[in-house]
């Protein structure tokens, strides 16, 4: 009997995101569910909104001083939230 036919589940759903173009959207929403867990439950807590477009990360928070402080440390919440992911999913953080 062959095997040079058969792939693991992983491979053959890794392919078909690719072939459909959903890869980059998949890791978008892995990006934001991870979220909470990089930032931690204080954060997590004044996080409003949360959306990716045109690989900018936009978040909504209800606290000015909190807003200001992460700014301040935008390079380094992109590079752990990719760091999460696994892959360069954004290269911007815009605070609203």
């Amino acid at each position: 009997m062959s095997k040079h036919n058969e792939h693991s589940i992983k491979e053959v759903i890794a392919q078909m995101l690719k072939a459909y173009k959903l890869d980059d959207r998949m890791a978008e929403k892995r990006l934001i569910s991870s979220w909470d867990s990089v930032m931690g439950e204080m954060i997590s807590k004044h996080t409003k909104d949360i959306f990716i477009k045109n690989k900018q990360l936009f978040v909504t928070l209800d606290s000015s001083a909190l807003r200001n402080e992460l700014s301040m440390a935008k390079t380094k919440i992109i590079k752990m939230l990719n760091d999460a992911v696994g892959t360069e999913i954004i290269n911007d953080v815009i605070f609203k």
